[in-house]
């Protein structure tokens, strides 16, 4: 994804003054036993559950992405992290070596949560899908409330509407269930490392032990991953964004420049972090649910909650390392 790099000043000024915002989930109990994804489908979420592994990922900061109980590529890339930096044999699997280290972390998959007024506040607003039509509006902000909550508690909204059937997620006042996430501090980077071969971003302590990984897409046949050795530039949170067609292979025939508007749904997501590449960066995306899964416009993507993780994880003197 393409950012004009003289918007954002090579903001190196920025990159340690801001901070992210971290979430507290209201606890009160642990949350009730499993639910149904569809008429005769359960969904386990229980202890050992996928749901539960990948929560207790999150909490490690193994992330698997968007949080939605089903087994797939990022929970897989995951658990692979996670037992290579604890050294327990790699399969992607969750055997009982890897539940073991693990749930020291006594964390339940889910707990209750009682919205509150500012949880359902909005204003909502459909995104429209053009650029000159986002241009018009004052934010790229939530769709729904559902978007919002998935936001927040790191999870597909079909789970959140799966955990609560029958609830109002629009009603302040309403308890609903939610993943145990429990966003907490990253200490600095001594080297990123974002690897194409397994669509992931790693971070390194200065004896060189991988203590997060986080899944991304990055790059496509169009718009290759810069191999190679960058520098950070700058950090940059709820940034506006300069569409210029003439970068983007896709470009529809009649697009304009056009500069959007802040926000969760901006293409760049809540945050950019500026390389020394030309028009490349480390970003967040309206869309969680894609990301190790699609491609990108040559950048490197995370989700929006794992971006701001990262921003804070690193400055300029933090080495980013591509390779294939």
């Amino acid at each position: 994804m393409t950012l004009r790099l003289h918007q954002i000043a090579r903001l190196s000024a920025l990159a340690l003054a801001l901070a992210a915002p971290v979430w507290a989930v209201a606890q009160t109990a642990p949350a009730a036993g499993p639910t149904t994804a569809t008429a005769g489908t359960p969904l386990a979420t229980g202890p050992r559950s996928d749901l539960h592994a990948q929560v207790l990922l999150d909490r490690a900061h193994f992330s698997p992405g968007q949080i939605d109980g089903e087994v797939g590529s990022n929970q897989k890339r995951a658990v692979s992290g996670f037992q290579a930096a604890h050294g327990i044999k790699v399969t992607g699997e969750l055997d009982d070596a890897t539940w073991k280290a693990l749930q020291p972390d006594s964390a339940p998959p889910l707990v209750r949560y009682t919205l509150a007024a500012e949880d359902v506040a909005g204003p909502f607003q459909p995104v429209p899908k053009g650029p000159a039509e986002q241009a018009k509006l004052a934010s790229l902000g939530f769709g729904s409330v559902e978007e919002a909550l998935g936001e927040r508690f790191h999870a597909s909204p079909d789970l959140l509407k799966t955990l609560n059937p029958g609830v109002d997620l629009g009603k302040a006042g309403s308890v609903i269930q939610v993943p145990n996430i429990a966003v907490t501090p990253l200490a600095k980077a001594s080297k990123l490392v974002i690897d194409k071969s397994d669509s992931t971003l790693r971070l390194f302590d200065a004896e060189g032990k991988v203590y997060a990984q986080f899944p991304v897409s990055s790059g496509s046949k169009h718009d290759p991953l810069p191999i190679g050795k960058w520098k950070i530039l700058g950090i940059s949170r709820d940034p506006t964004f300069h569409y210029n067609p003439k970068l983007f292979w896709d470009a529809k025939a009649g697009d304009s420049k056009a500069v959007l508007p802040p926000g969760p749904n901006n293409p760049v997501g809540v945050v950019w972090i500026d390389i020394s590449k030309p028009h490349y960066g480390l970003h967040g995306t309206p869309e969680p649910g894609h990301v190790g899964k699609t491609e990108s416009h040559g950048c490197v993507r995370l989700t929006n909650w794992d971006a701001l993780q990262v921003a804070d994880a690193v400055d300029a003197s933090v080495p980013v390392v591509m390779q294939e």
